[in-house]
């Protein structure tokens, strides 16, 4: 009898370490999942968040008369950075975006309550870290777009605003 137990135990070396093997591998693949998909919501938040307040910022600041360039370049900054006026060194909110993906629009006759401004974020691609063998390389993103009406277009509340 005591013979039987040793042989089997001689024929069960190693199985828990290939069992551990096994487990720790599914284990660390649903890890590394389950973290960067939620990078992958994160990013997603961080960018409609930013769409967001770019469309705002742009409803309350009336374009500039030369073809709005320096507004828009404003907004771009607040979706991209969180403010008008990013520091030199600044980061953008989300890894990759820049400002070939932000679009702002002004309808023909903005201003006080009348017209539109349109800002979109296209051609965002999100990149996997982690798991790109498993998930694929990168992953493109759908357009956000936010319209909103022209508020305060700038004007100062008691002054005439044209």
């Amino acid at each position: 009898m005591l013979k039987q137990t040793t042989q089997r135990k001689h024929f069960q070396r190693g199985a828990i370490l290939v069992e551990f093997a096994i487990a720790s591998l599914v284990f660390f693949i649903a890890m590394f999942s389950v973290l960067e998909l939620s990078r992958m919501l994160w990013t997603y938040n961080a960018l409609a968040d930013g769409v967001r307040r770019g469309a705002r910022y742009a409803a309350m600041n009336s374009p500039d008369a030369a073809g709005s360039t320096a507004n828009s370049t404003k907004v771009k900054n607040v979706v991209l950075y969180g403010t008008d006026a990013p520091a030199v060194d600044a980061r953008p909110i989300v890894y990759g975006l820049a400002t070939s993906h932000v679009t702002v629009t002004y309808s023909g006759n903005f201003g006080v309550n009348q017209g539109t401004v349109t800002v979109q974020v296209s051609g965002f691609s999100f990149q996997f870290l982690a798991i790109s063998s498993v998930l694929g390389a990168s992953l493109n993103f759908p357009p956000y777009q936010v319209v909103l009406a022209g508020e305060s277009a700038g004007c100062v509340p008691g002054v005439t605003c044209t």
